[in-house]
Parts: structure tokens; sequence; C-alpha cells
């Protein structure tokens, strides 16, 4: 997923910097958060890929926003004798790609391009003139400050023919049930709506419809398909839902503390005691809880609805 360089926390965008987690700066590692969204949605994520309508499988590729690589290697699985770009603002993100490309065996299927695409966009073509022929964009186009830019410059992009993805989560994932915890019941949505204010503040984007963009940046909608995300934890809070969990939730503490009631801050701060009694990681309710669309779109073709 991921994106747009992120000023912020699991920017689940990383064009700018990934996907899925809220964005602000704080102490908790976004390179583990958006490995740990990458393994924890998987399953979800190779869904995406094999619903694609592409026309022929596609040999030239690029990751807009790529984080840590979670898309970047679902595609390279999905269509094997593809190459990827893969973009992001995070040296950070992009070293731990390369690392996980190495382990993998896939380095030579991969170049990297550092870059704030909010800026002036690099040579993302390659050495092949005609450009790629699929664009994946995952949790980044609502970091973007002017989208409409964005749209346009892919659809210039763009082989003749070739299909731009563009994937968002609903929301941040929720991943507690909603009578939790016992001493605040329903603390995830406080959090989530103490954080509202400023999401749409700094990321008026968040949210968008984008058939609407693409169609007025020249792209035909071929496909919109929305998928529930339900991911049980393993019944151990220490497995990686519970991890992403904690991640999540402690990104979710560094946004929304100044304006949480100080009873949901210390519910929120039990939670995150890792040595406490109340750590989320000794739950046994755990679940990830949202939903992903994708939007596949090209120029001069016929509109198709999943």
């Amino acid at each position: 997923m991921t994106h747009a360089s992120p000023s912020s926390p699991s920017s689940h965008g990383h064009a700018h910097g990934h996907a899925h987690a809220p964005e602000s700066a704080g102490s908790h590692d976004q390179t583990e958060i958006l490995d740990l969204d990458a393994d924890v949605l998987a399953e979800h994520t190779d869904s995406l890929t094999a619903w694609l309508p592409v026309t022929a499988a596609p040999r030239r590729i690029v990751d807009l926003g790529c984080g840590t690589g979670a898309g970047t290697f679902a595609l390279l699985a999905r269509f094997p004798d593809a190459k990827v770009t893969a973009v992001d603002a995070s040296a950070v993100h992009l070293d731990r790609l390369r690392e996980r490309a190495r382990e993998l065996g896939l380095a030579d299927r991969i170049r990297t391009v550092r870059a704030d695409l909010d800026g002036e966009w690099p040579d993302l073509a390659g050495p092949d003139p005609a450009g790629p022929e699929l664009v994946w964009a995952s949790a980044s186009l609502h970091h973007m400050a002017d989208p409409g830019r964005t749209l346009r410059t892919v659809r210039g992009l763009l082989a003749p023919g070739g299909l731009f993805a563009v994937v968002e989560l609903a929301g941040f994932p929720r991943f507690l049930p909603a009578d939790a915890p016992r001493e605040r019941p329903g603390l995830e949505d406080r959090c989530h709506a103490a954080l509202a204010s400023r999401h749409t503040e700094h990321l008026p984007h968040r949210g968008a419809d984008w058939g609407p963009e693409l169609a007025a940046a020249g792209f035909t909608v071929e496909g919109e398909r929305t998928i529930a995300v339900h991911v049980d934890g393993d019944g151990a809070g220490a497995g990686a839902v519970g991890r992403y969990a904690l991640s999540s939730l402690g990104r979710l503490r560094d946004g929304a503390a100044a304006t949480l009631d100080a009873r949901d801050l210390t519910a929120l701060d039990r939670l995150l005691d890792t040595g406490g009694p109340g750590s989320i990681l000794r739950r046994d309710d755990l679940a990830v809880r949202t939903e992903r669309t994708v939007w596949a779109a090209r120029a001069g073709a016929s509109v198709r609805r999943a």
C-alpha cells in the first residue's frame, strides 16, 4: 500500500511517503507498521491484484508511494515477467524495500526512485519510452497536495492502453470490540472522532471518490470494487494482528492525544503498556476491520462495474 511523502505516521501512503495509519509524527516506527500492514493484509492485496482488468500481463509497472513494498512484491508475484519502478519520498522505506528484495531474490526486478511527487517528477518511464503498462497507487493519492495534477501526470506517463489502479482504505482500521476496553467502552471510535478534524484540515482528499476525478483527468473507469477486510487475531495478542494493533494505536495516540478526554487517554495508555496487565498484546479478541476500494482506469476503454 502504500505513496506520497508523509510528514506523518503510517501515512499509509508513501509517494510523498504509506497506508493505513493516522497521519501524525510520533515515536512509533513507521517502517514496522508498513511491514505489519503488508503481512496482515497480504491476502486482500493479492485479491486486488488478481482482480485488475489487465488486457495483457504488464511488463513495466510503477508503484507510486511504495512504502516498504507491500504493493511492489504483490505485483511482482502476480506478474512474474514484470519489473517494478518503486517510488517513495522516504529513504528508510526504500532501504527496507531493497533489503526485502534481496532476501526474496527479486533485486533485479526492482528499480527504486526517491521522489516527492508534489514537486517535479523524475523520469519514471525508464529506458523504454513507451512507458509503463500499469501504475499502482495504494493509500497514497489522498496525500498529494494536488491529486488532479498527479492523475494527469500518470495519464501522460502510461503506455497507450495502460491501466491505473488506485487503492484506498475506507479509514483507519479498527481492532477492538465495540465494548472494549471494559473501563472505557467505545474508546476506538472516540479516538477516531478526535482525529477527524485534523484529517479534514490536513488531508482534505481522504475518503474521496476517485472515479469522477479519474474521468476528469482523461481516464475511463473500467472497474471499481470495494472489499470488506476482516482479519481475526490468532488468539494470542503477541501475533501479527496484535503487533499491528499496538503500532497502529500508538500512532493513533500520537495524533489524537491533544484532544482526547483524559480518561480515554489513560485507558489507551493501558492498552499500549506492553508490560502491564491491560496490554493489547494480552487480548484474545482482536481483529482488523476496515474496507478497501480499488478503481481501475484507462483511457478509451468501455465502462465496466464490478
